[in-house]
């Protein structure tokens, strides 16, 4: 199965709907008292912190490198284009040499 997502956006999306999923079964579980459904939904609530933890900085870090990008194409526009130029160009003559 191969998956795609058209935009950022998307992927977003379905990653809040699978955490509120996730917390929508940590919730319904809350009643049941066998050891072994109140391990599993700790370490499920663990995983579900941790990944919120671990999307939160690479936000974090794409700001930071956006900001960055930004900051360097506003101080040497004219290099900028000219790099964005010829990295398009090596790569369209790579992609088009078959």
């Amino acid at each position: 199965m191969r998956t795609h997502y058209e935009t950022p956006t998307a992927l977003r999306h379905d990653a809040q709907t699978l955490a509120a999923d996730a917390r929508a079964l940590i919730s319904a579980t809350s009643d049941i008292a066998d050891e072994k459904v109140a391990s599993a939904r700790r370490r499920f609530e663990a995983a579900l912190s941790e990944g919120r933890d671990l999307l939160d900085r690479a936000q974090e870090q794409a700001s930071n490198h956006i900001q960055a990008t930004d900051q360097c194409v506003r101080r040497y526009p004219y290099e900028s284009i000219g790099v964005a130029f010829g990295v398009g160009a090596i790569l369209g003559y790579l992609l088009n040499r078959r």
